[in-house]
């Protein structure tokens, strides 16, 4: 589940204002600001496209998505679920597909995911505390992220992880976004 936290009411409008004080143009007239930064978008002058920004709030997806995500990190900035504040005795996990259709795996799967919330739970009632239990959490349980993102890095990330070889959650939490 994406949510969208925060963002620009205008961003092409902010994109052809701050391109007009670089060229020295008239800015106080919004429609030739909104003119001024399609051109530039449509120009790929990307640097202006840094100048507006969009935070989402991203749950629901794997551990392991979310890694693959902060390779991205030119333009974002990002807070994630902390494994030391949250009691994670019964996380929610991403199945891949080639698991979900296959009734035998899914069950092997299913009973692995179930043994990691018996024994955090276990670890837990023992006192140990949830810091030192958080390493036993696989990557394909779901966790929830802040992810603030400007346009350039965000058509970037779409280019990079929508084509057909990228990993498939990814390209699902692409889609939704």
């Amino acid at each position: 589940m994406i949510k969208i936290r925060k963002y620009d009411l205008n961003p092409i409008t902010e994109i052809g204002e701050v391109a007009g004080i670089c060229w020295g143009a008239d800015i106080t007239n919004q429609d030739n600001n909104y003119k001024r930064g399609l051109e530039c978008i449509e120009n790929n002058h990307g640097r202006v496209m840094e100048f507006t920004d969009i935070q989402l709030i991203i749950d629901d997806y794997s551990a392991r998505v979310i890694r693959e995500l902060y390779t991205h990190i030119i333009g974002t900035s990002r807070l994630q679920s902390s494994t030391r504040y949250i009691d994670y005795s019964n996380f929610k996990y991403f199945t891949p597909k080639s698991i979900e259709i296959n009734g035998e795996a899914k069950e092997v799967y299913d009973t692995l995911m179930q043994n990691v919330k018996d024994t955090y739970s276990a670890l837990l009632g023992l006192g140990i505390k949830k810091e030192d239990i958080g390493g036993i959490l696989p990557l394909n349980s779901t966790s929830k992220i802040v992810l603030k993102i400007n346009l350039r890095a965000l058509l970037h990330l779409f280019n990079l992880r929508t084509c057909n070889r990228a990993y498939i959650e990814f390209r699902e939490l692409m889609l939704e976004l």
